[in-house]
């Protein structure tokens, strides 16, 4: 998540409390200037923040605005029905006609590495948006940011794992369908899942040395405050290298390798898809060849049946593929740049997009309910079954326990009359 990355924000809180006395309204150029000559500010002091580029130039005042005016509620918004759509999608497949399939259990821990990640956001959105005017940057709060910026960082690359592992797994169940039982058991998936949590432990390593809670003293009133704040470790700033490495590593492997593996595998599986609706076809135009004496209904739907899966199977890859780009391609391709820059653009570009990010990465992880719904057959019959069939059961028995006791009213009615 880019939030991880920090954000100016608290500098400027920081700066409007040492100039509280002081009616002194802090522009971005001014505030640019107090950075690069404050002492404390280790993370820039390095950096020539005067020459900021353009970073988008329209679009950065359009990232902006919505950061400050909008996001806060976007992202509570997104998270709370993420929430929502990912305990339903846990719900419903783990029944047990869902959870006989190994795929189904990919998906479950997928629904609670994204439903974890959205839980964790919402009180970083309350802290860190709607009361960042009135918090006092205490070591609790730093603490808070330094836990936020590495748990969502691990649970997004956990998604990102749960992702290539559903897209191999598809791979080598169509691939290799003589040998599906061994290769796609259900121990086999829960050694896969396992990895899948784990590994994002170790990925991550880099940016555990890359941040670190930073403690500056201010004379307010004439008491001496201590603060506390999230910023660049001294080894990062004093070895750029070492930024440049972690952006890379990042974007290579947790960005850019994923989405191209991705996008290999999912051309590969629609291509076949394709080749055998082909090949269908080709059978049912030798099939209506055949004399009607010799032909059976069966045949016809169950080759209708294998048509519409497919179908629904190749929509369904292209969604997560176009939705697993648009969220993941852009931040791999701006990070591997911020690997070639360095430090300047990360402090005055990449932070400008953090917000704009974070909602597509949350957005990716609460759509996923929609297009099982609109794209699993299965989901959408066991959805039913659980919710929609008891809802109506009980809006039944309403309407019949009302008949009954309305029934005697009307009998004296018409006996009176």
């Amino acid at each position: 998540m880019s939030s991880a990355f920090g954000n100016i924000s608290e500098t400027k809180i920081l700066i409007m409390k040492i100039l509280e006395s002081k009616n002194i309204t802090i522009t971005e150029e001014l505030l640019n200037k107090i950075i690069r000559f404050n002492p404390g500010t280790a993370s820039t002091n390095s950096v020539e923040l005067n020459q900021d580029p353009s970073c988008g130039g329209q679009f950065k005042l359009w990232a902006n605005v919505y950061a400050k005016e909008y996001h806060p509620y976007c992202a509570v918004i997104v998270c709370l029905f993420g929430i929502i759509t990912n305990c339903l999608n846990i719900i419903v497949l783990t029944r047990k006609d869902m959870a006989t399939a190994p795929i189904n259990k990919i998906l479950t821990a997928l629904a609670w590495a994204d439903m974890l990640l959205m839980i964790e956001y919402i009180p970083f959105v309350v802290y860190d948006k709607v009361d960042s005017e009135a918090k006092e940057l205490t070591y609790n709060g730093a603490v808070f940011m330094l836990f936020h910026n590495h748990i969502t960082q691990i649970l997004h690359t956990t998604s990102i794992c749960l992702t290539l592992m559903l897209a191999i797994w598809r791979f080598l169940a169509i691939r290799f369908i003589d040998q599906n039982h061994i290769l796609c058991s259900h121990h086999r998936c829960s050694i896969g899942i396992m990895t899948c949590y784990t590994l994002p432990l170790l990925l991550c390593l880099p940016q555990y040395i890359t941040f670190k809670i930073e403690q500056v003293n201010i004379t307010e009133e004439g008491k001496v405050v201590t603060l506390y704040r999230v910023n660049l470790s001294h080894i990062v700033v004093k070895q750029e290298v070492i930024l440049k490495i972690n952006f890379w590593l990042y974007s290579i492997f947790l960005k850019l390798l994923p989405c191209l593996i991705l996008i290999i595998i999912s051309i590969w599986l629609i291509r076949t898809l394709f080749k055998a609706k082909k090949g269908r076809q080709i059978l049912k135009g030798n099939f209506d060849s055949v004399p009607l004496a010799v032909q059976g209904k069966g045949n016809n739907i169950k080759q209708s049946k294998y048509e519409r899966r497919a179908d629904r199977t190749t929509r369904m890859l292209i969604a997560i593929l176009t939705l697993f780009l648009l969220t993941e391609l852009p931040q791999g391709l701006f990070a591997f740049i911020i690997g070639l820059h360095g430090l300047k653009l990360f402090v005055t570009c990449y932070q400008q997009y953090g917000e704009i990010m974070d909602i597509l990465a949350l957005f990716s992880g609460c759509i996923n309910f929609i297009l099982y719904c609109c794209m699993n057959r299965m989901f959408r019959v066991t959805f039913g079954q659980l919710f929609k069939n008891r809802v109506i059961g009980r809006w039944t028995q309403g309407a019949a326990s009302e008949t009954v006791t309305t029934a005697p009213a009307i009998e004296q009615v018409t006996t009176a009359v």
